[in-house]
């Protein structure tokens, strides 16, 4: 019999779908006694309502049942969108070549004959395993890939690509759903002296430093920065008008004022001015894109150093 790990079997739970009871028992039972965690239905119909409760990423389905039969089941569970691939193995009397391919091309990975054989069904479940593994780590490859085309590579936080496209995404849906928006353009107050004094790695931490005390005052999930180029950055706030989104900036200002950073053992102190702006859709009528926003925070952020720097300047639309 085909041994499979302990882990693949919880991390992938087995839908089982046949309309005679004794089969679905006896599947029941072969799986659960493997380790697999089971769960089953009595026709295709009560399979639907069951997967789009809960994603199974193996599905063992009756070809002949009532209401919804195996293949129209194959054909809906591929339209589906689920968080991972749906292997599907048919278990069927018919084993006619025109069957096996008609149940092929109605999405199914796989099938087993009636009656079906324990260790040739083990077998074919392991090769499904497999396969969904691939598609795992494929998926995750993908999704590393399209993090690191996002993200600044010194900072951690999203760069100016991902700036440039997301931005006027929140901009439409501040205005869909009436809700304020805020940005704060912020920068490092004489960076270049940092650089000079302490060398670029010591820079280049500063630079992580910064961006870390900024995540820790703003909301995780909604709120987020990017890097804008250099020193500066861009914080963007949904749901936030400009007052609010200032009263933040003066904590950001405060809590990179009051630390001391550690770049490889010089104790440095650092100092940022800041730039706001924002605007409420239900005040504002004329139009607000991307780029009026980030140049009315890059004024305001002028405005912040040419009075001083280390300070908080805002308008509102």
């Amino acid at each position: 019999m085909q041994e499979i790990s302990e882990n693949n079997k919880h991390l992938f739970p087995i839908l089982v779908v046949d309309d005679d009871s004794i089969s679905r028992i006896i599947l029941e039972n072969l799986l659960k006694k493997e380790g697999f965690r089971v769960k089953s239905a009595k026709d295709g119909e009560e399979a639907l309502e069951i997967f789009k409760k809960q994603y199974f990423p193996i599905v063992l389905t009756d070809w002949m049942m009532p209401k919804i039969d195996g293949l129209e089941l194959c054909r809906t569970l591929r339209k589906i969108e689920s968080p991972g691939y749906v292997f599907i193995i048919i278990i069927t009397a018919k084993d006619a070549k025109e069957d096996i391919v008609r149940g092929l091309e109605a999405g199914a990975d796989d099938y087993v004959s009636k009656p079906f054989n324990q260790a040739e069904l083990l077998a074919r479940i392991k090769t499904g395993i497999r396969i969904l593994k691939l598609e795992r780590s494929l998926r995750e490859a993908n999704e590393k890939i399209r993090r690191l085309s996002i993200t600044d590579p010194l900072t951690g936080c999203y760069n100016r690509g991902y700036l440039m496209e997301f931005l006027p995404s929140e901009i439409k849906r501040s205005i869909r759903y009436s809700h304020p928006l805020s940005v704060i353009m912020c920068d490092i107050d004489h960076f270049k002296d940092v650089n000079d004094t302490y060398g670029h790695q010591a820079g280049d931490m500063v630079l992580k430093e910064f961006v870390g005390i900024i995540k820790k005052q703003i909301r995780d999930g909604s709120d987020w920065i990017a890097r804008y180029g250099g020193e500066e950055f861009l914080i963007v706030l949904p749901e936030t008008d400009a007052y609010r989104a200032g009263t933040v900036a003066e904590r950001i200002r405060r809590s990179i004022e009051e630390s001391l950073i550690d770049a490889g053992g010089e104790k440095i102190r650092i100092t940022a001015s800041f730039g706001v702006a924002g605007f409420d859709p239900k005040k504002k009528k004329e139009v607000v894109t991307s780029d009026i926003l980030i140049k009315k925070a890059d004024q305001m952020l002028y405005e912040a150093k040419k009075e001083g720097r280390n300070r908080v300047k805002l308008i509102e639309l």
